[in-house]
Formats: structure tokens, C-alpha cells, sequence
């Protein structure tokens, strides 16, 4: 099934969108490029946002030959037609928007040892360096542990995308708000927002990264949401302040040892860019974005971009695109199509 919305469709109030049935709307040339794009690099659902306006939105299905990624990552339809979607580590930007929450709520403070909240003997490093890894370096990717959690540089000193290091995240959230993860998911986020299609899932055996057994489940709607929630300080449609401006400030501040990395978040326009492979390259993480755009980024190319200057939302998820230079040559398009 595919559809597409027109450009003058309206979210429903300030930060949700409202399911819709399948329409044959159509859509503005202008972004016809735009989807033809997306549509050949393996894409499940885009989804285009601005000034709370559907700009354009498809659904794709998959294809017969994407019966792996089917089983591993999809959990069938939701409501408005897009696929339940496990969106790997796109579920790092809602847990730090979860972790400034917290510390709204005074459970958490980022600067204290994680062995504070979790107890000591967590990683593998001797127990004066396991003290010094404080929660500020799982959000920032600096824990100075390797993915065996075992020690290899000083907390706070190198920038390593290390996605075990990140699910202590999630156990420190638990252990603040004495309650499970998906608990607090639903009461502090999804549900005031209204993401009513998202949701923690147990990932298949084989796809268990250690210590992280759970993916977020979810839509392009649902993240479009999420996205609005960032574009409107913090607060959900109802006008309810779900996350303090404050809090979710912190987020976007660059880290100390990657320009392009907040608390859990990436964002653009810094000098240098130190990528999730280890990658250190001048400028920007994609040249041709906004410099203020900020993304929820996760593997097989999943993509929530936020550009405040704009008002924009853009959402991707899917395979794998088969362009390498997903990133640049979407934007490319998108820069040419909105102006």
C-alpha cells in the first residue's frame, strides 16, 4: 500500500499527528523527486513535516525479497498502514529524552557515578576507574570502556559509540524511577504525547546486542511526534510541559569530545565529526542540512531530523538504503525542494 498526504494536512493540536486512512492526495511536485529517492533506496515509510503541515507522506511495502528484516525488525501494521518498525538506535534519543525527565523529576544527576544508581562492579574496569564514569559519559558516549565494558581510556576523554555502554542508560532509568523501563516510557512519554504506536519489544535472539534485549518499536507518526515534541519546547499537544526547555536544552549541547554529539543525540553544523565507526572527518555531519538540525539517527539509515530554523520534522525507516551517501543526497533534494 502507498499514500500520500497533501501539503496543506494539519497535525492534530500542537504535538501529535492524528492517525489518518490511506488518501490519494497529491503531492506537491516539488517533492516528487524527493520521494522518488527515498522510494528506491529500500524505504518502508517517509514522512515530511512542517510548521505542524504533512508536506508529503508515504508508506511502502516491503518487498518479497526483505523476509529477514521482516522477522528481525517489523511487527505488522499499524493503524495508518506503516509498519510497526524496530528503529535499532534511533531508541537512544527517546532514552535521553527520558533521562531529562528524570531529572526534571530530581531522580537523576547526570555528574554522579552510574555505579551510584546501579551499584558498583557494572563494568569490568578496576573500582577507582568504574567511580570516575559518571551518567554524563553513557550519554555522551565517552564511558572510556570498550564494548566488553572493559577500561581503555579515562571517563570523559575519547568519544566511542558504544551501544552497550549506552543500555546502562536504561538500567540507571530504571533504578531511579523504581520502575520498568517500559513503564516510565508509557507515563513520562508516549502517553502524554500521544504516541499510542510505540513501545518497548524483546528483540529476537540474534539481534540482542549485550545488555540491550529491548528495541522501541514504533511508526513514522510516532516519531514525527516525538519530533514535535523537541520543535515545541518540551511540551505535548495538550500544552502539558511533558520535558522541561531546560532539560531538553542539555540534549543538543555539544559533547567535549565529538562536535557532532550531544546527550544521546547528533547534531550538525560542527567543525569536526566523529561517526558511529569511528570515522573523524572536518565539518559537518551532513553538509548539505541545516547546520541546526538535530537527528535521531539509527542503523539500516532509520532517521528522525529536527531543524528548528525550519520547523521541520523528517522521518525515514526501512532497509538499509542502498546510496552510501544516504544522508547527503537526501538533504541535497530536500534542500532543492523546500527552498
Amino acid at each position: 500500500m502507498t499514500f500520500a498526504i497533501s501539503r496543506r494536512r494539519c497535525l492534530a493540536g500542537a504535538g501529535a499527528l492524528a492517525a489518518t486512512p490511506a488518501l490519494a492526495a497529491a503531492t506537491p511536485p516539488d517533492l516528487q523527486p524527493v520521494l522518488d529517492y527515498v522510494q528506491g533506496q529500500r524505504t518502508t515509510g517517509f514522512l515530511i513535516v512542517q510548521d505542524r503541515q504533512i508536506l508529503a507522506e508515504r508508506n511502502w511495502p516491503l518487498p518479497a525479497d526483505a523476509a529477514d528484516f521482516r522477522l528481525a525488525f517489523t511487527y505488522g501494521p499499524a493503524p495508518d498502514g506503516a509498519l510497526l518498525e524496530d528503529v535499532a538506535s534511533q531508541q537512544k534519543s527517546f532514552v535521553a529524552v527520558l533521562a531529562a525527565i528524570a531529572i526534571d523529576k530530581g531522580l537523576l544527576d547526570v555528574e554522579r557515578p552510574v555505579a551510584d544508581y546501579i551499584g558498583a562492579g557494572w563494568s569490568k574496569a578496576s573500582p577507582e576507574q568504574e567511580q570516575a564514569i559518571r551518567v554524563i559519559h553513557l550519554l555522551t558516549m565517552s564511558s572510556g570502556l570498550n564494548e566488553a565494558f572493559g577500561y581503555v581510556a579515562p571517563a570523559g576523554t575519547q568519544f566511542f559509540y558504544n551501544t552497550p555502554a549506552y543500555a546502562v542508560t536504561k538500567r540507571v532509568l530504571a533504578a531511579v524511577a523504581k520502575t520498568p523501563l517500559e513503564t516510565i516510557t508509557h507515563d513520562w512519554l508516549t502517553k502524554p504525547t500521544g504516541m499510542t504506536n510505540t513501545a518497548w519489544r524483546q528483540r529476537p535472539a540474534a539481534l540482542v546486542v549485550p545488555g540491550n534485549a529491548t528495541g522501541l518499536v514504533t511508526t513514522p507518526r510516532d516519531i514525527a511526534t516525538f519530533g514535535q515534541l523537541v520543535l515545541d519546547g518540551g511540551k505535548a499537544r495538550d500544552g502539558r510541559q511533558v520535558v522541561s526547555q531546560a532539560s531538553l536544552s542539555t540534549l543538543f549541547a555539544r559533547s567535549a569530545t565529538n562536535s557532532a554529539y550531544g546527550r544521546l543525540w547528533w547534531l550538525n553544523g560542527g567543525a569536526e565529526t566523529v561517526r558511529a565507526g569511528g570515522v573523524r572527518t572536518p565539518g559537518q555531519l551532513i553538509p548539505a542540512a541545516p547546520a541546526d538540525l538535530v537527528a535521531a539517527l539509527g542503523a539500516m539509515d532509520r532517521r528522525l531530523y529536527v531543524v528548528p530554523s525550519r520547523k521541520l520534522i523528517v522521518v525515514r525507516t526501512g532497509q538499509a538504503a542502498l546510496d552510501k551517501d544516504f544522508d547527503q543526497q537526501l538533504w541535497l533534494r530536500l534542500s532543492k525542494a523546500l527552498g
